[in-house]
């Protein structure tokens, strides 16, 4: 009985590493991938142009949003950062801001630099 469970077992695990194995790997699927499914935080922009990015965790005004305007700003590519329209004034309660850029902007390394300030969870919106 033993034996019939072991070489159950063994069926398994071949099986498993067989399909593991005929599965595409990430890098794979990223390069497969057409343009139009590429993510803009995964580029250096080729023209210009606007983006908002989502800054969860910029929750003031005084001294979160200043600090994500000038590390944003640090790039030459970047033009302006402007705080995305609020409801009330003097209170973030739309935590995003609006990045008017040139080509060459690295949106991947903007993201990193707000990552490595606190402000892990920014992400591109559009």
């Amino acid at each position: 009985m033993r034996g019939i469970a072991y070489a159950i077992a063994a069926l398994a695990s071949v099986i498993i590493m067989v399909a593991v194995a005929k599965m595409p790997s990430e890098s794979s699927q990223a390069d497969s991938a057409s343009p139009s499914t590429t993510t803009v935080a995964s580029e250096v922009t080729r023209d210009a142009g606007t983006l908002t990015i989502a800054v969860p965790d910029m929750h003031c005004s005084v001294s979160c949003y200043p600090r994500v305007k000038e590390l944003l700003e640090n790039s030459e590519a970047v033009e302006t950062v402007e705080l995305a329209e609020q409801k009330e004034a003097g209170i973030i309660d739309n935590r995003q801001v609006v990045v008017h850029y040139q080509s060459g902007f690295n949106v991947r390394q903007a993201l990193s630099d707000l990552e490595k300030e606190g402000f892990a969870k920014s992400d591109v919106v559009h």
